[in-house]
């Protein structure tokens, strides 16, 4: 129960940062939802389709390596991130009428942080929130890499890409975004260092 409610928190502070903050102030976005919006410029393909296209190999490869239970979590992740995006945007609880640059910066900042630390709750208890987050944790532990390092590189790549059609100021303000959220989740997920303990020997007399 602790792992799904962990699970829960994560999700509904990820929804919070994305709908009140990136959508609010036309940040954009990276990772396969990048991809998805890119398809849909490119070829006019329904984001909600090629982002279930996107998904569905790596939760088969994350069934056959990581078994039912993992997957079946990563579904929840994945259900509750919608369901809570929702949410706040049928509260709609917070607006921001001016959208300046400093005001745009300080979303960018607080976004980072609370998009960061809510992905960084999930991937703490072992869940994953689509395929992006399952590709960044299979190239972590082949590369040594951190998550968080995997997910910012991803996610530049396609910002980078998205410059086709997004305007240069935002997608500075979103690389900003994702790379504070990047070193948050670094920091969160970063194995413990463990430090062997000496046992000192006994002097013979």
């Amino acid at each position: 129960m602790k792992r799904i409610a962990t699970i829960l928190a994560g999700t509904l502070l990820m929804a919070f940062g994305y709908y009140t903050l990136n959508e609010q102030f036309g940040l954009a976005e990276g990772g396969f939802i990048g991809l998805s919006l890119l398809g849909r410029y490119f070829f006019d393909i329904n984001p909600s389709i090629s982002m279930i296209v996107l998904d569905i190999p790596f939760f088969i490869g994350a069934l056959y390596f990581k078994g039912k239970r993992f997957v079946s979590e990563a579904f929840v992740s994945a259900g509750a991130l919608s369901l809570f995006y929702e949410m706040w945007h049928q509260l709609d609880l917070f607006h921001f009428p001016e959208q300046a640059w400093p005001a745009t910066l300080i979303a960018a900042i607080a976004s980072g942080i609370i998009t960061g630390y809510g992905l960084g709750l999930v991937l703490k208890s072992g869940a994953a929130t689509g395929g992006d987050d399952l590709l960044s944790m299979g190239l972590s532990k082949v590369t040594g890499l951190s998550i968080g390092t995997i997910l910012f590189s991803l996610d530049a790549i396609v910002l980078v890409i998205s410059l086709v059609y997004l305007p240069v100021s935002l997608t500075l303000y979103t690389l900003l975004a994702v790379a504070i959220a990047g070193r948050v989740v670094s920091v969160m997920t970063r194995e413990p260092v463990t430090v062997p303990v000496v046992t000192p020997t006994p002097q013979l007399k």
